[in-house]
Order: C-alpha cells, then structure tokens, then sequence
C-alpha cells in the first residue's frame, strides 16, 4: 500500500489546491459549504496564499486543508457540530470584532467554532487573515 506523504509534498500548489478542493468535497453538506467560503475569503484577504492538507494518518487520509503563508495563518477541520478555524499565531493577533470565540485560554492559538446556519463576518475575518499573514512576516514585514 502506497503511503501518502505527510505535511507539504512534493508538488505544485496546483496539485496542493486539488488536495484541498478532494477534502473539501468528502465533507459535503453545510460544512463542506462553509469551508469552500472560508477558502475563498482566506485567498481574497490574502491572493499569494498557499493551501495544502497537512497532517495525512490513516484516521484522516485526506489530511487538515491549511492555509499558509510564511508560516502557516489558519487551518479548517469539520466536526460534527462545528467548522473550527485555527489561527496558529491567534493568541498575537488583535480580534476587535471578537471572531474568536474558542482556544481563548491557549498561549498561542485561538479558533473560531462556526456551527450550521451561521455566519462570518467577512471583513471582520480578511481582516484577521491579513493580521495573520503579517504576524507570520515578522515585524519587518518580510
């Protein structure tokens, strides 16, 4: 049995995205709907953005889709009852539209739980992907 590789493969961002768009599409329903919204503020706020699925076990063969860029911003899972986005830096990040709204007692990543009929601020949220993107630069913005 040919074992898939683990975190970023040998590839091009093409064969990454396809990656992303396969789990994407496994999830289906309201969760597979909120996740392909997600990915497409994720690319508006930040265009040179990289994705890929991340973390490929036999418990999860289609991986984690995240999103990078100099470091990774935010990853999306699909739960049973919640869209859960980690912003891996979240903790450094200012949220003044108060998006977060789990992992707030973590030293380092904050998330954001979405449960089926709600909705995102998409503002509120290219927002704090522009935040994230910059944090991961460093304060020279390199």
């Amino acid at each position: 049995m040919e074992k898939k590789p683990k975190g970023r493969s040998p590839g091009s961002q093409a064969e990454a995205s396809s990656r992303v768009d396969e789990k994407i599409q496994s999830i289906g329903g309201w969760r597979g709907d909120l996740l392909t919204e997600v990915r497409r503020l994720i690319h508006e706020a930040a265009p040179t953005v990289e994705e890929d699925c991340k973390w490929i076990k036999p418990t999860n063969p289609l991986g984690v889709p995240t999103w990078s860029s100099s470091g990774i911003i935010c990853t999306g899972e699909a739960y049973k009852l919640v869209v859960k986005l980690t912003f891996a830096r979240g903790a450094a990040l200012s949220d003044p539209h108060h998006l977060f709204n789990a992992g707030l007692d973590g030293g380092t990543r904050r998330a954001i739980d979405l449960r089926e009929g709600e909705s995102l601020d998409a503002e509120a949220f290219k927002s704090l992907v522009q935040a994230a993107v910059a944090a991961n630069r460093g304060p020279t913005g390199a």
